[in-house]
């Protein structure tokens, strides 16, 4: 039975991770070859480096996997990138239900470690690619923006409270005022970062006028898709992407019984949260597209918030389409007969490109 890879298993924490090196054969078997320890820095990487080609042929390739654990992944990920290695990062979660299915009652970082391994063998998993430099100062800066405004909300909850307590509390409500009046310096600092840092990449500042003609879509809602999405770089349709942003539609039915249909919110809620006043904004700024389809999903369901949901995967589509395309976005479009059989007529957008030529897109 010849081997056909190597795979290695990592999850790693704060000052150390665990690695398994397994190895699939022509049967689909997987067979642990040698387990360790390494210490979560530079000469940990090395040693690691040197262990996996210990224990591995040359004329086999070796693929890595690993969980996105915060910061803590991103340095090792790195360091098998430069050296030509083939890295996947998943979602804890993914390795979690994978795990789950053998039934397995225990739990620690070993197991951990051999059943990524494992997962690393048996599946395709999309290669890991590093941000660039301005789109990971970008992700750090949204981050940072949302993080002060979650602060600045609480401390301003606080203060509501503190004016209407039995009580007149002066130097609280003093300090609470203070603390705000800090907070709202440093998100103007940061909202100039953000600004400055797009407008000095020529190609997020050419892609930033392009997409901002979409009414509601300003510059923090355009750098947080960027930042989260790595510039689309990970995705090659728009499904990917739907899913990637937990817009994807559950559903529950079985048999004679027929549950609710809802999105799985499984995904990047940065993304979510941030389209959430552009769609409030397309729709009442009558934006033929978006109104029509906030139109049509409330007629039939009755709840507004799920029409404004539909609105928000719709205007997602439609930034990664522009994106992608390198196309400017014009409000006006056109019906067209839909030919299938069905009556019902197909909204287009007819969006014209930087160099002026015209296309039809189809974003229902």
């Amino acid at each position: 039975m010849t081997n056909l890879k190597y795979s290695v298993g990592i999850d790693g924490s704060k000052k150390d991770f665990k690695a398994c090196l397994s190895v699939i054969n022509q049967m689909q078997e997987v067979k642990v070859k040698a387990s360790g320890t390494f210490t979560n820095n530079l000469r940990g990487f090395e040693l690691f480096f040197k262990w996996v080609k210990k224990n591995s042929k040359e004329d086999l390739p070796v693929f890595y996997l690993m969980e996105a654990t915060g910061v803590y992944n991103e340095r090792l990920a790195w360091y098998l990138y430069q050296n030509g290695q083939k890295c996947s990062v998943i979602l804890p979660n993914k390795a979690k239900r994978y795990l789950q299915s053998f039934g397995l009652k225990s739990k620690n970082d070993k197991i951990d470690a051999q059943g990524l391994s494992r997962m690393c063998a048996e599946q395709s998993i999309p290669l890991w690619q590093p941000l660039s430099k301005n789109i990971y100062t970008l992700r750090s800066l949204t981050r940072l923006h949302e993080s002060l405004h979650k602060q600045r909300t609480v401390l301003n909850n606080q203060l509501h409270a503190i004016e209407y307590s039995m009580y007149e509390l002066k130097a609280v409500a003093k300090g609470l005022q203070s603390t705000l009046n800090a907070i709202d310096k440093q998100l103007n600092i940061v909202e100039k970062q953000i600004k400055c840092l797009i407008n000095e990449d020529i190609s997020l500042k050419e892609k930033y006028e392009m997409i901002n003609k979409i009414k509601g879509v300003g510059l923090l809602t355009f750098a947080v898709i960027i930042a989260e999405t790595n510039g689309f770089e990970i995705f090659t349709n728009q499904k990917q992407l739907v899913s990637y942003s937990g817009y994807d539609v559950v559903e529950n039915q079985s048999g004679i019984k027929v549950g609710k249909s809802r999105i799985s919110k499984k995904g990047n809620t940065r993304i979510r949260r941030i389209l959430h006043m552009p769609a409030l904004c397309v729709v009442t700024h009558n934006e033929p597209v978006f109104r029509s389809l906030f139109e049509r999903v409330y007629s039939k369901s009755g709840i507004k918030m799920k029409a404004y949901v539909a609105v928000q995967k719709k205007l997602l589509c439609l930034i990664y389409t522009l994106w992608k395309r390198n196309e400017v976005y014009d409000p006006n479009f056109k019906i067209i007969k839909n030919t299938s059989g069905n009556d019902e007529p197909k909204p287009f957008l007819s969006l014209g490109s930087v160099g002026d030529k015209i296309s039809s897109l189809s974003i229902s």
